[in-house]
């Protein structure tokens, strides 16, 4: 799955309410490299706080962001199991650098702290992980955590306040529904191929939900609509069932069928929204991820609109849903449940009901 850009992240982050942002993930990942990008969307300047580099075959060093003191925290010792953690951790140190670093960190002006990073070596001093949680208690945190199996680091990242982003799998494990079985009265028929900008319009949904999600899958009534996507590998249910609440079902089947793993959630996004862009989509998935519980919908001013990503708690009920009713009513049940994330403007959530509304769009955005 592509890595989510900082932006992304950072929009995510902020529609979660969530107060600290991590970024976890195995060596090579780019947490570095995102989290110099978060930093720089915070401040003009470095943050406070401490930032730590290695020299391969030799030391880590950390050091206290701003001044430019800094100190060897790990030394390589041949002697260890490898390949990785071949350092051996230099406690005194932490207790001489590092605790008093996050200490000015949580009294510096301003709201955030940057640590880089938080690893095997970190863990090995209580009380520089002590000084990390109080940090924590006085200021907002963005830092990057090493993925391992050890449970300072996991207790660190599963915190409810913290917003944890795995580059390893950045957006969990989500399905998708594409909604294709409208019959397009008002619009004449043969909606799902009509062209914008030369593009079929089931095209726009193809794009802007292709490689987000673990498992998708496009429920259709119209065999050509069934045929475009699979020439272009995505799973289709061709049905013939009268319901929007049959279409709901029907993409849930699909997704648990064939021995699949459990989803986490799964995004219903309609097959005629073609200005829905996939940053928003992403914005979703990572929402859903990181800040799992919630339903997750986008909003322009307040207004929210399609698609919608329920949680795995929410399938049992939209899988019994009322003959005719689509996702909307258990979002009508559960309104204290559900979360937003900022559009890019209103026309993103508008759908296409009738030839003159593509018209529109054409001669909006394509003149």
């Amino acid at each position: 799955m592509p890595r989510p850009d900082a932006g992304c992240i950072w929009t995510s982050f902020q529609s979660s309410g969530k107060r600290h942002l991590l970024l976890t993930g195995g060596r090579g990942r780019g947490k570095t490299t995102l989290r110099n990008a978060l930093a720089a969307l915070l401040a003009e300047g470095p943050l406070p706080g401490v930032t730590t580099w290695a020299e391969p075959g030799r030391e880590v060093r950390l050091q206290e962001n701003g001044s430019g003191a800094w100190a060897a925290v790990g030394v390589f010792d041949p002697g260890l199991p490898g390949p990785e953690n071949r350092m051996r951790p230099v406690e005194k140190a932490f207790r001489a650098l590092g605790v008093p670093a996050l200490a000015r960190a949580g009294a510096a002006a301003g709201e955030w702290a940057s640590v880089d990073e938080v690893g095997y070596l970190e863990t090995t001093c209580p009380d520089y992980c002590a000084a990390l949680l109080a940090l924590m208690e006085r200021r907002r945190l963005l830092a990057a955590v090493r993925k391992q199996d050890l449970p300072f680091l996991q207790a660190l990242c599963q915190r409810p306040d913290v917003f944890c982003v795995d580059l390893d799998a950045p957006y969990g494990r989500l399905g998708c529904v594409i909604m294709a079985s409208g019959l397009g009265r008002r619009f004449g028929g043969g909606k799902l191929l009509a062209r914008l900008h030369g593009k079929p319009l089931l095209q726009y949904a193809l794009d802007a939900t292709g490689g987000l999600f673990a498992r998708r899958v496009v429920v259709t009534r119209d065999p050509a609509a069934a045929a475009l996507c699979r020439a272009q590998g995505v799973e289709t249910v061709l049905h013939s069932q009268p319901s929007r609440s049959d279409t709901v079902r029907l993409g849930l089947e699909a997704l648990a069928g064939h021995g699949a793993p459990p989803l986490d959630g799964c995004l219903f996004c309609p097959a005629d929204q073609p200005l829905l862009r996939r940053e928003t989509v992403a914005c979703l998935a990572l929402c859903a991820a990181c800040a799992p519980g919630p339903i997750w919908r986008p909003a322009w001013q307040g207004q929210p609109g399609a698609p919608v990503l329920f949680p795995a708690w929410a399938f049992a009920e939209l899988a019994s849903l009322p003959e005719g009713q689509g996702g909307g009513a258990v979002v009508r049940r559960w309104p204290e449940r559900v979360r937003c994330v900022p559009a890019a403007g209103p026309d993103e959530l508008r759908d296409v009901d009738r030839r003159e509304d593509l018209v529109l769009l054409e001669s909006k955005y394509y003149t």
